[in-house]
């Protein structure tokens, strides 16, 4: 009885892997797009290692002394450009500026004034005053003469009257000529000089404004541009001197990486040479670049001479992946000239612990066409192929189309196969 219970029990546990099999062998072959792998003449690529330098590092300071009421800038925070690192206290000058401004409008009214000349009333004015000077002119000329008849004619008018006659006439008479300038002034309006000092002085008091706003803008301490705070050398409360240290920024995009190439690779260098960078602290990435320095003054103790690589490094989830400091690899085409596989981009698959490619294959049981993984290491870009180094031999297909979804030992149906050639 037992015997026939294990009997069984083994029969069922062979139908299910039976039943396994037939379902993996009837798994329907997914459409792929492949290329061929090629082996050509390259240039060999040596590694160098080399550390991650911000673009850009500036220790920012104060042109102005204060007392630091706002410090928002600490270590680690994300800053654009112009954002506030430091406010100073501007109390004082908020009251120097408010005055400068109020003096700069009356002299714009004082302006104003000039060039809108005399108002119709005021002209009016003096042409009344003129007229009534005029009367007063003529009167006076009038009595004149009358005692002067009298005079000559020997009737009762004295001498001394007869004089004040004369001088009240000559007295009207210039009363009516400076009525009559007054008047015409009027008319005329302010001399071009007049306006032409106006305009002086409202330019003066233009630039005392302008002075006080550009030394109150300097109480306020900026980012120089998009970048990291690194280091706090202020706090609030604290008083800064002129040029004293308030906070320290780097850029990080892009980023330099500084290798030292020996010199009999450095002569193979060229500004602009592509090259690939890896680094350990991101496993299974690497990053293009690309030579952006050549500096021709080797160390003369080790004879290598600094080369400065390029990477663009954007923000991702609110951070940078490459970070000053890092230890990196940098491959760069500097060893003449050697065989390598090379393979379309879209072949690479990255994300994982470490580069892989697709490659088609048989399966040697149920003679289906498969998909098995390798594990690459990428070399450097050529066009839209890139060297790759692995388990890899020339002629090898490897999926380009289609792989985002494969795994190890899925059935797969080649659709197209794409020709791969180096661009020139």
């Amino acid at each position: 009885m037992r015997s026939a219970k294990i009997l069984t029990t083994v029969s069922i546990l062979l139908a299910g892997v039976c039943n396994c099999a037939v379902v993996h062998s009837q798994q329907p072959a997914v459409p792929v797009v492949v290329a061929t792998v090629i082996e050509q003449e390259i240039t060999a690529d040596q590694t160098f290692v080399g550390t991650v330098k911000p673009m850009r590092k500036s220790i920012v300071g104060s042109a102005v002394e204060g007392r630091v009421i706002e410090f928002p800038a600490k270590v680690g925070t994300w800053v654009t450009k112009d954002q506030t690192l430091a406010q100073l206290l501007t109390n004082t000058l908020e009251i120097e500026l408010a005055g400068a401004k109020a003096e700069l409008a009356l002299r714009q009214q004082e302006l104003e004034e000039l060039k809108n000349g005399s108002r119709p009333e005021e002209i009016a004015q003096a042409k009344a005053s003129m007229l009534g000077a005029e009367a007063q002119s003529k009167y006076a000329q009038a009595k004149y003469q009358r005692w002067l008849t009298l005079f000559q004619q020997g009737r009762s008018v004295a001498q001394e009257e007869l004089d004040e006659a004369n001088a009240a006439a000559v007295a009207a008479d210039q009363n009516y000529l400076a009525a009559t300038a007054v008047y015409e002034l009027a008319v005329q309006g302010p001399r071009k000089e007049k306006i032409a000092q106006a305009e002086a002085r409202l330019l003066v008091q233009q630039e005392t404004v302008n002075h006080i706003d550009d030394r109150l803008k300097k109480f306020t301490i900026r980012a120089p541009f998009d970048g990291y705070v690194i280091a706090e050398h202020t706090e609030v409360g604290e008083w800064i001197t002129n040029a004293a240290k308030v906070a320290e920024v780097i850029e990080l995009d892009p980023v330099e990486i500084e290798v030292f190439v020996p010199e009999n690779y450095i002569g193979n260098a060229r500004h602009g040479m592509p090259t690939r960078v890896t680094l350990g602290a991101l496993p299974g990435m690497s990053f293009a670049g690309q030579i952006a320095q050549i500096v021709p003054q080797a160390d003369l103790r080790s004879r290598t001479f600094p080369v400065r690589v390029r990477v663009s490094n954007p923000r991702q989830d609110d951070e940078h992946l490459l970070k000053a400091g890092m230890l990196a690899r940098v491959s760069l085409p500097v060893g003449g000239t050697a065989k390598g596989l090379l393979v379309p981009k879209d072949a690479l698959i990255l994300g994982g612990p470490q580069a892989s490619v697709f490659v088609v294959t048989t399966d040697p049981q149920t003679k289906q066409t498969i998909v098995r993984l390798v594990p690459v290491e990428a070399g450097l870009a050529y066009g839209s192929l890139i060297h790759l180094k692995g388990a890899l031999m020339a002629g090898n297909q490897v999926v380009v189309e289609g792989n985002e979804r494969l795994r190890p030992g899925q059935p797969v149906q080649v659709v197209k196969v794409f020709s791969s050639t180096v661009s020139k």
